[in-house]
């Protein structure tokens, strides 16, 4: 039933694509419109500097699809017939309009238990981005409008509804719905302390979707001796984590995997200028060197903590004081970033049901290894503090911890075809929790306005217990093409 209705959406995707395309516009690629799409292979887990995650935003591209047959042909259309000819649609509106129309499946490699189904993802979906100015101000919006057939129905994600207003040269005030990012790390994060949606980053949508959106007030302050960025949040922005909606993971209560039938259960603190965040940051550059100071206060943003009475996972309250430099490293960039985690509600360390205080640690460096093939690699270390009161109070049902967990990371990313084929490949591999995650990715770019995609999530681990390893029956492959306009 749920291969059907992936079936239903790609085509319908296709199908509408081809409309907004219309008759003079591009030609699909080969085979594309005639059948679904094939799933394909994996990709990685942080940030790419910033978003976190790499390769965020977009741009419109140049010339679009002729007007579909019947539109604008009244006698004043008829009238203007020369001076609209190769005009496309958009540029009849009153303001700017871009966006894409996509269509995405992606399946597991195995079966789940812990799942009914083997699709990971099948939806089509429709971005519209759009900004105006008033008085003195810039609005801008987008927004995805997106079906999925494992989850029935429409559904819409805000991803910017945010107003930009400058009152003196050297501030920059942005309130509203935004996605935010800073930090050195390339999908690791330390002090980007904004949501994350890794829901999508682990079933195959752009990469661009494991920045979660928050409703947020951003006051950048800038100055010939250094540069400030404040970041209020009035309601706490948690990230979109794993629930066993979709992925299954472990589940130390059950002493198994969990999944659909066994969703984690949370009560995110929630309440309105109460439970909200700060967020800031100082930095300067000093030559080809950035160097940054960070400070938050709210709450881990993925659950942290559980009240055994009620079987709910918590967000318990966290502060994170850290430093970052970048910069120029022999022939290529290379970046340090730390961060101290103060588990406020745990600073002793002894209380099982709470995540310990941590150091955080973030060593990276990339470069050009050879024509259009370049090369980044990242260590990464999370260090428990007072581990001794941790292995005293740790209930027998919780698996243990070690104190340091060590993480590598590498990304290699090779162009060809004139730069529109990229083959990409991020790894993780924990050498202490014994498990590694892949994302292998190409894509291709058909036209000025098609990319194809495929790529996969591939996770492996000695233990179900560790991070990577808990997710190994959810490997999947994936596939989408992307029309833009």
């Amino acid at each position: 039933m749920v291969r059907r209705r992936i079936i239903t959406l790609v085509l319908l995707g296709m199908f509408l694509s081809g409309l907004a395309a219309g008759e003079d516009g591009p030609a699909l690629p080969p085979g594309l419109g005639e059948e679904t799409v094939e799933p394909a292979l994996p990709a990685g887990l942080g940030e790419a500097n910033p978003a976190l995650p790499p390769g965020l935003g977009g741009e419109a591209p140049g010339e679009g699809p002729a007007l579909p047959p019947g539109l604008g042909e009244t006698e004043h259309a008829a009238s203007l017939e020369g001076e609209s000819k190769g005009k496309r649609l958009t540029e009849w509106l009153p303001f700017p309009l871009h966006g894409f129309w996509e269509v995405r499946a992606g399946l597991r490699t195995q079966a789940d238990p812990a799942q009914p189904s083997d699709a990971t993802i099948g939806e089509t979906r429709l971005q519209l981005e759009t900004e105006t100015s008033l008085k003195g101000a810039v609005i801008d919006f987008t927004g995805d409008l997106y079906g999925d057939a494992i989850v029935d129905g429409l559904d819409f994600d805000l991803r910017r509804l945010r107003l930009t207003w400058t009152p003196v040269d050297a501030v920059d005030i942005r309130a509203g719905r935004q996605v935010l990012t800073w930090g050195t790390g390339d999908m690791l994060f330390i002090n980007d302390l904004f949501p994350k949606d890794w829901q999508s980053f682990f079933i195959g949508r752009d990469v661009e979707y494991l920045k979660a959106p928050s409703d947020s007030i951003k006051i950048g302050v800038f100055s010939d001796v250094f540069n400030v960025d404040f970041v209020y949040t009035p309601q706490f922005a948690p990230d979109r984590y794993i629930t066993g909606e979709r992925i299954s993971y472990w589940s130390p209560l059950l002493g198994r995997r969990a999944g659909e039938d066994n969703q984690a259960r949370t009560n995110p603190p929630s309440d309105w200028f109460e439970d909200d965040e700060f967020a800031w940051r100082i930095y300067r550059t000093q030559g080809a060197y950035q160097f940054t100071l960070y400070g938050y206060s709210g709450y881990w943003k993925s659950p942290a903590g559980m009240r055994l009475v009620t079987n709910q996972a918590t967000f318990p309250k966290l502060n994170v004081y850290g430093a970052s430099v970048r910069g120029t490293v022999g022939k290529g960039i290379g970046n340090i970033e730390v961060g101290y985690y103060d588990s406020r509600q745990d600073r002793d360390g002894d209380d099982p049901f709470i995540n310990n205080s941590e150091f955080r640690l973030l060593i990276g460096y990339e470069q050009e290894l050879a024509k259009e093939f370049t090369g980044g690699f990242q260590y990464y270390l999370e260090h428990m503090m007072d581990y001794s009161a941790y292995k005293n109070t740790r209930l027998f049902l919780m698996p243990q911890r070690d104190r340091d967990r060590h993480v590598f990371t590498a990304r290699l990313t090779k162009l060809l075809m004139n730069q529109n084929l990229t083959l990409s490949l991020f790894t993780y591999y924990s050498p202490s929790d014994g498990d590694a995650y892949l994302r292998p990715k190409a894509s291709y770019k058909a036209s000025d306005r098609w990319t194809l995609e495929a790529g996969g999530n591939v996770f492996l681990g000695e233990a179900d217990t560790t991070f990577f390893g808990q997710f190994e029956d959810n490997t999947n492959v994936y596939a989408g093409a992307r029309y833009s306009f």
